[in-house]
């Protein structure tokens, strides 16, 4: 199997074939990646594909020493922080129309006589991570829900494998109390 250096080589001189499969390779990875981080599956989709986008628009910064998945991987947790950005600016504007502006706006959360027990634990957990700092949301889910080793989230994020350490426990502790403490599990 030809290593993604070459393979980043070989697109850097313009092969096609070579992006082909740099994408095929990681796409799953950085989707499941993006898609834990925004909840969101159309979002997660075009979120992917602008990290791949922007990937080979940085290609020639790359550094082949580093693996290539968490090259990629920094670049889409960016994206998902700008498009977390983005929906709170929208979120407020989208508030701050006249209510007769939002008439017709249906509610997208499913009500809770129609949820199982089960769903609705999930969708609470979901919530309480969303509402986690990007600091200890990154880290809880790359290392609990991607199972990504210690080391390669500390070279990602840009941090010591005792910082993935401590603001691993500090989100799993954050994250018991959000959902002990939501009131959504007293309904």
């Amino acid at each position: 199997m030809t290593s993604d250096a070459d393979l980043v080589g070989a697109a850097l001189e313009g092969d096609q074939e070579a992006c082909r499969q740099l994408v095929a390779r990681h796409r799953e990875a950085v989707h499941r990646l993006v898609r834990l981080h925004v909840n969101d599956a159309d979002a997660a989709l075009d979120l992917t594909q602008e990290a791949f986008v922007a990937a080979f628009l940085a290609l020639r910064r790359y550094d082949p020493q580093r693996p290539l998945r968490a090259w990629i991987a920094r670049i889409a947790l960016n994206k998902c922080r700008d498009w977390h950005r983005r929906r709170v600016v929208r979120g407020f504007f989208f508030r701050a129309r006249p209510i007769d502006e939002a008439v017709g706006l249906a509610d997208s959360a499913p009500g809770p006589e129609s949820e199982a027990a089960a769903r609705a634990e999930l969708a609470r957990v979901r919530r309480a991570i969303d509402r986690l700092p990007d600091g200890l949301r990154s880290v809880l889910l790359l290392r609990a829900v991607e199972e990504m080793p210690q080391a390669q989230v500390a070279q990602l994020l840009d941090i010591s494998e005792k910082a993935v350490e401590t603001r691993l426990s500090r989100a799993r502790q954050k994250l018991q109390q959000m959902v002990r403490d939501d009131p959504a599990a007293r309904v």
